[in-house]
């Protein structure tokens, strides 16, 4: 196979190279995956490709990248291969989208600044829906999403139709009210409200996250993050004691914990 001269030609043989692999001649393995089975392994490669990009390292990011443009074109050949779509179709429909989403560029529409080009980019994909009869205007994000994820994307959407809280202040006053009422229902005894009132407040917390300009989703994972580093130096200390967690006092886990919390670098 020749060098590839440029991005389209590179593309373009490595469509080849997944088809040849679906062939008769390819993969068992390969030929044997369908969009169901590959849900897996793209949920997977994303997750890959988010830490990547977290570390900061050029290199894994660049391999992370193809591996999941792997799954695109995956996608891509088993569609083809049934007839319903090509990767150039694919193509063809992501560039009308993004002419068509960005106006302000590509038809002299003139927007001031980043949140502009947000709320137009929503009443663009609203009209969108309207035309195609489906759903309402903040449109419908994966229920196999993270819910923090979820919770934050449906809210800043609400927020480009003017549907938001002034301020931090005033959400920060809804979270007391939704806990003051998970208290209740706690103390009332019924699971379901319960579970319903602490929903309540962990979407109030999310919006709290997003008027902070903080990630609810990333907040929250580097709070795990925290959880295991100082959970395994304490499980570190107590086995250099020559004993088991199960044998550690939880005053004796405590102290340790401060102790894991001081050794960490400072804030900000």
């Amino acid at each position: 196979m020749e060098k590839a001269t440029g991005v389209g030609e590179s593309f373009r043989e490595l469509v080849a190279v997944v088809a040849r692999l679906r062939g008769e001649e390819g993969c068992p393995w390969d030929r044997q995956q369908s969009h169901a089975s590959l849900k897996p392994s793209l949920l997977e490669e994303t997750y890959e490709l988010l830490e990547a990009i977290d570390r900061g390292e050029p290199e894994a990011l660049a391999e992370e990248l193809g591996d999941l443009l792997h799954q695109v074109v995956f996608h891509c050949q088993i569609a083809a291969e049934e007839g319903r779509f090509t990767a150039e179709e694919v193509l063809a429909r992501l560039k009308e989208k993004l002419i068509r989403r960005h106006p302000h560029v590509f038809s002299g529409l003139r927007l001031t600044d980043a949140d502009a080009v947000l709320e137009n980019w929503a009443k663009i994909k609203a009209q969108e829906r309207r035309a195609g009869e489906v759903g309402s205007s903040l449109g419908e994000l994966p229920k196999a999403m993270p819910a923090l994820a979820r919770a934050q994307r449906t809210t800043e959407r609400a927020s480009h139709f003017g549907f938001d809280w002034p301020g931090p202040e005033q959400v920060w006053q809804k979270v007391e009210e939704e806990l003051g009422e998970l208290k209740q229902a706690l103390s009332s005894g019924d699971k379901s409200r319960a579970g319903e009132e602490l929903g309540d407040l962990l979407f109030s917390l999310v919006n709290l996250s997003r008027l902070l300009n903080l990630e609810a989703e990333e907040t929250l994972s580097q709070a795990v993050d925290r959880f295991l580093r100082r959970f395994a130096y304490i499980e570190k200390k107590i086995q250099e004691k020559g004993k088991t967690l199960a044998q550690a006092s939880l005053e004796e886990m405590d102290c340790l914990w401060e102790e894991a919390k001081k050794m960490e670098p400072p804030k900000g």
